[in-house]
């Protein structure tokens, strides 16, 4: 299907308002994972992963996990349709982006007990080239025992089974041109065993990730494909080192251009926004951020603000 009728569109939208709350427990072993997987070294006595510290930015994504059983997922691999999201037709599924503003002065820390609230806060249809595409978008609320941690709004989108002999769209040419000699850059390369890593590291059943048959010949990609999140979460690794030391991430934005796949490096970017501040100062500083396939395409562009140490 790549054509929603109206009918079949409202009643999408009638998961509007719908909302879910869950608990977890902020526990060492998935951090001291994902430091693994991210090659970084991790003591769990020590450092950022010691009991009632804060997490890393992004960190939160390892909790609050899916606990679907077996029986009730759906073929590619995510909970069946229809349950707390809505029973979108469109077969392939895509995380698009997300904004993120943390309370800085009350963090997510290493052993809280905490709660996040979920609720669809629209679903939206656009045509596109090869047909529909429905932007779901999801706000996530999290607190712990002190109160309100972190505010999140994550958007999925939805699209059209591929097209055989479809041209893929032309690459977009990087948006941001260095505001300052001082440019930072890191290239990586996830391999199917980092995401197969990833996936495990957040429950990810999505068979885009780690089954190159599936993602090959059901839903026509080249390859396996690089989770958005963990894109992000290098994003926001580049920044934390190039920021003043102690600096606190404030608020994060990214978006989601284009698809990368397994086995092909890509380079991470940043460099103060254009409009920042030669230093950092009381209000903070803009960090503009994005990442380069091995052609060069734009793939995904985000920002940061970063609040000094307090």
């Amino acid at each position: 299907m790549s054509h929603l009728d109206d009918a079949a569109f409202a009643h999408l939208q009638s998961w509007q308002g719908r909302s879910q709350t869950l608990h977890d427990t902020i526990c060492h072993a998935p951090l001291l994972g994902l430091a693994a997987t991210l090659d970084e070294p991790a003591d769990a006595a020590s450092g950022p992963w010691a009991a009632h510290t804060a997490l890393p930015p992004l960190a939160h994504w390892l909790f609050f996990l899916p606990r679907q059983r077996q029986s009730e997922l759906g073929p590619d691999g995510h909970a069946r349709r229809g349950g707390f999201l809505p029973s979108v037709p469109l077969p392939r599924r895509m995380w698009a982006g997300g904004q993120l503003q943390w309370e800085t002065d009350n963090p997510l820390r290493v052993g809280d007990e905490a709660q996040r609230t979920s609720t669809i806060a629209s679903v939206q249809r656009k045509r596109g080239r090869t047909g529909d595409l429905v932007f779901v978008q999801v706000r996530h609320d999290i607190a712990n025992a002190r109160g309100h941690c972190l505010t999140e709004t994550h958007d999925i989108v939805y699209r059209a089974a591929a097209v055989a002999g479809q041209p893929a769209s032309e690459p977009a040419p990087a948006p941001f041109q260095p505001a300052r000699p001082a440019v930072w850059q890191q290239t990586v390369c996830a391999d199917d065993v980092l995401l197969f890593r990833y996936s495990a590291l957040t429950f990810n059943g999505h068979r885009i990730h780690y089954d190159r048959r599936y993602v090959t010949e059901v839903e026509g990609y080249p390859g396996l494909i690089v989770h958005g999140p963990l894109m992000a979460t290098w994003l926001t690794r580049l920044a934390c080192r190039q920021a003043a030391p102690g600096a606190r991430m404030q608020r994060f934005a990214f978006r989601a251009l284009r698809p990368v796949f397994d086995a092909s490096p890509i380079t991470l970017h940043g460099c103060p926004a254009a409009d920042a501040a030669d230093s950092a100062d009381a209000a903070g500083q803009t960090l503009d951020l994005w990442i380069t396939d091995a052609a060069g395409a734009l793939t995904m562009q985000a920002q940061a603000h970063m609040l000094p140490a307090a």
